[in-house]
């Protein structure tokens, strides 16, 4: 019998390089420019989140300017309603995913088209037949029913139109995808006359989206846990530890004990785990909280120290950071952590509260880091206001 390999020994600083390496941080232009570089973000980081919060740019929009930076949000319109090479739906939270990738959510789709969904019991068939039909007709947005009956909500992000909750739970099933947005209005078209398909294509199999997932996180994180890999996801913790134990008697993974990570266990690719250069220390992002490289809270203070907060909801009284910090990645560290406003009316990014964390607390070389961060700041005003 062969003995299990011995895990690799990987300091946070070689964790953190292989994670930057990964999510494509440690250069400034890694995909290029235009709609084709949102199609290739969207499709090596694997999903891109979605949020509603607006106080400053939309997560979306903002994930991929930290990776794009020419980005416009024109580029985004054209890979959704145009070329198509994304489409949205449901990750861990509402994201754009490639549509190179549609098979694999089809699986959660029929199982939605079976047995409902959780948010949208309540939603009549009555509703979804009007819904369906007026789609049929051509795409629509919900402000073209206006003969709705409001109804009380259910929960707090249900909306009160009965045609609206009917219209989110046909996207869910598959019936419908959203062909545009404008903010947060979408534009619901049905998915095969989007797409331009005849029928839906195959889905995946229970074994084919267990591999897809564990792909997804090495290609995008480098360095993986179960945690990582099935984010909010815990049912299929199972089958993917059973994948990542065949790959590791094959060679095809190596385990990896990450410091101060205690009994949780990585894996990466071999290759994965080559030396490469650093991030440049004049190389600065200013992130959002919906990033992937802030998302999961625990690994982003496992592997840089830095334990984000995301203070929204907390009473202003309590908040530490600030209502919508922005953590500022100077290098291969996250040295500050921002809390920004746009006045969209005055046509200026306004600064709430600068906080410093981690290396950016030491005094030594801080004038110089503040300096950096400004041209970035200035940077970044410019997209806020862009169009």
């Amino acid at each position: 019998m062969s003995r299990a390999p011995k895990p690799l020994p990987l300091t946070t600083t070689q964790a953190r390089q292989i994670w930057l390496h990964a999510q494509r941080l440690d250069e400034r232009a890694p995909f290029g420019e235009g709609a084709r570089a949102v199609a290739d973000a969207v499709a090596h980081l694997g999903y891109v989140q979605i949020d509603t919060i607006n106080v400053i740019e939309r997560s979306h929009h903002h994930i991929l300017f930290s990776r794009i930076p020419s980005y416009r949000r024109a580029d985004l319109r054209h890979a959704q309603s145009v070329d198509r090479s994304v489409f949205e739906y449901w990750t861990h939270a509402l994201s754009y995913v490639p549509a190179g990738d549609f098979r694999f959510f089809l699986p959660a789709m029929r199982e939605h088209r079976r047995e409902g969904h959780k948010w949208f019991a309540s939603v009549k068939p009555a509703d979804m037949r009007k819904v369906m039909r007026l789609v049929r007709a051509g795409p629509l947005t919900i402000r073209d029913i206006e003969d709705d009956v409001l109804t009380e909500k259910e929960h707090l992000w249900q909306s009160r139109k009965p045609s609206k909750r009917a219209l989110q739970l046909a996207f869910y099933t598959g019936a419908v995808t959203i062909s545009e947005r404008q903010g947060m209005l979408k534009t619901y078209e049905l998915m095969t006359r989007h797409f331009g398909w005849d029928e839906l294509p195959k889905p995946a199999s229970t074994r084919d989206i267990t591999a897809y997932l564990l792909d997804r996180a090495l290609r995008s994180q480098g360095v993986v846990s179960l945690d990582s890999v099935c984010h909010l996801d815990a049912p299929r913790k199972k089958a993917v530890a059973g994948l990542i134990a065949a790959r590791v008697r094959r060679g095809e993974l190596v385990p990896a004990a990450i410091d101060g990570a205690g009994k949780q266990e990585h894996w990466a690719q071999p290759a994965a785990l080559e030396p490469g250069e650093r991030a440049s220390p004049d190389l600065v992002h200013i992130l959002s909280p919906f990033d992937p490289l802030i998302i999961q809270r625990k690994r982003t203070n496992l592997i840089f120290g830095y334990n984000h907060l995301f203070e929204a909801y907390v009473p202003k009284a309590k908040r530490k950071l600030g209502y919508f910090a922005l953590p500022v990645l100077v290098g291969d560290e996250i040295v500050a952590a921002l809390d920004l406003k746009t006045d969209r009316q005055a046509k200026k990014l306004l600064m709430q509260k600068w906080t410093w964390v981690g290396q950016g607390k030491k005094t030594a070389g801080r004038k110089e880091l503040k300096r950096g961060i400004e041209e970035e700041l200035d940077r970044f005003e410019r997209f806020q206001l862009g169009e």
